[in-house]
Parts: structure tokens; sequence; C-alpha cells
């Protein structure tokens, strides 16, 4: 199973060109996914870089016979008429259900922010089983957002997992009560817009404790990266060409797996070439 993470800035290339179908045309010339993982797909916004139109209706177009579910961090209406920016998973496996979950958003007056959430599909892969496949891409420019947003992506998580081992009531009625798929498996993946090194990072893959005897319990996130490369850095993902935002590349997309995948991570790739955002894409393979 191979999932790409991407955050495509609304397919905004380097060179000022707004294409979804180079962006495609690159990520399938990396690798061929199962899931493609997409954060700033924008819809209706005349005024970003390159006049992005409806990119969601655009990107379906490019994929038929995948499915597309996207979750948008913002989706209001101005003079320009409904605008949306957000997360875009795209699948060729089974979808078995999607949630959207919005992000803490705390007051932190006087720093640019907007909105966050981390979108999340249930695939099922023939090997692996059933998987939840979720991204998300977290504030940039208030940290004390940042933060509240990695610990809700811990939470989510082991919420998962608490659910996953004592399920609700089952029911095989055809109603929404219907019984759902519970797994433990699952991938984080997307822009987190925070380094390794710092507090955020620690926050969201630290082991948890829960209950009244502060018993540690299964869900901490493990890098990837870090599980085939533990002695070495994750290569760059953000600043690699375009320095308005720093003198330094640094690493900042990862590719998040639960306790029960970590035996199954079998590769993890990036091109550090394309320009055709100005981030680079992430592949991580499981097997």
């Amino acid at each position: 199973m191979k999932i790409l993470s991407w955050n495509t800035q609304w397919c905004c290339g380097l060179d000022g060109l707004v294409s979804p179908q180079r962006i495609l045309e690159r990520a399938r010339s990396l690798a061929d996914a199962d899931v493609l993982c997409l954060q700033e797909i924008a819809v209706n916004y005349p005024g970003l870089q390159g006049c992005p139109g409806d990119q969601l209706a655009q990107l379906q177009k490019l994929l038929p016979g995948w499915q597309l579910f996207f979750g948008a961090a913002v989706d209001e209406f101005t003079t320009t008429g409904r605008q949306r920016f957000g997360n875009l998973i795209a699948t060729r496996l089974p979808a078995l259900q999607v949630q959207h979950y919005p992000l803490p958003y705390p007051a932190d007056a006087g720093v640019r922010s907007m909105p966050r959430m981390c979108s999340v599909v249930t695939v099922m892969d023939a090997r692996l089983g059933a998987v939840r496949v979720m991204t998300t891409h977290l504030e940039y420019y208030s940290k004390r957002q940042r933060m509240a947003q990695a610990l809700a992506l811990r939470s989510l998580h082991l919420a998962a997992c608490n659910l996953a081992d004592a399920p609700p009531q089952e029911s095989r009625d055809g109603s929404p009560f219907q019984t759902k798929v519970r797994t433990h498996q699952a991938v984080l993946c997307g822009d987190f817009n925070l380094e390794p090194h710092e507090p955020e990072y620690a926050a969201l893959t630290a082991r948890w404790a829960t209950g009244e005897e502060g018993a540690l319990q299964p869900g901490q996130w493990h890098d990837s990266w870090r599980l085939l490369h533990p002695d070495q850095p994750q290569p760059a993902t953000f600043k690699l060409f375009d320095r308005r935002y720093g003198p330094e590349p640094v690493a900042c997309d990862f590719m998040l797996v639960s306790d029960s995948l970590q035996s199954r991570v079998r590769d993890w790739q990036t091109d550090a070439q394309t320009q055709a955002s100005d981030h680079q894409p992430v592949v991580l393979t499981l097997g």
C-alpha cells in the first residue's frame, strides 16, 4: 500500500503556474500510489497567485475511477461567492468511512491564522485490512494553535483505538447506528508546520497516560522515517528552492504510523527536485 502526501500550495508551482494536472503527473512519476493526500486545495480563490478555480472538480476529472473526499478547513461566503480551502484524500481502494474533524483554534490575538482540520478516510487494503488514512495541515504562524492541534491529533487516534477496543452495541439494522469498521491501524500525514526538534512534535509523538491510575495506553504515533532511519535526519521537504519563509530547508511534512503498523513500514521516499509546489511530496510504502 502506497500513500503519497503533498502540500500542493493550491497546485501553484514556483513558476507561478497553477496546474492540478502537473501535480498529479509529478506524483505519479514518484509512485503508483493507492492513496493521495493533498493539502492546500482551493475552490474559487481568484485572489491567490495563479487564480485557482474549482480544483476539486478539476482533480475529480483528472482521476477517473478514484473516490475523492474533500475536507474544507475554510468554508465561507464572500463577495466572490462560496470559497473553500482544505485537504483532499483521493483513493482507488474501497472506502469504508469518511470523517472530518475541525482542529482546535484557540484565540491568539494579532497573530495571522486560519482554521485547520483533519480529514480521515478508512480504506480497505487487500493485504493490510482496514486502515485509517488521516491528513492534516497545521497552523503555520501561531505556535499556540499548532500545539493545541498537535495534541488533538494524538487524542483523535487514542479515541479511535478505544472505540476499536470497546465498540458500541452491534447493529445491523441499516440505520446510522449500524456497526462501523473499527481499526487500530492508522497513518497520519501532511504538513505539520513544525520540525522534529520542536515541542509540538514531542507532544504529538509521545506516549500518553490515561485513566485514574495513569496507565500507559497503546496508540503512540511513530515517525515512519525514524523507524527506517533512526540515526539520520529526515530529508527536507520545505524551503528547498523558495526561501521566502526562511533561509534553511526544513523537514515538516511527516508520515506517522500507529503502533500496529510499525512493522509494516517498508519504504519512505521524497521528490527533492520538483518545483510544482513550495513543498516536496512524500511517499510511504506499507507491506
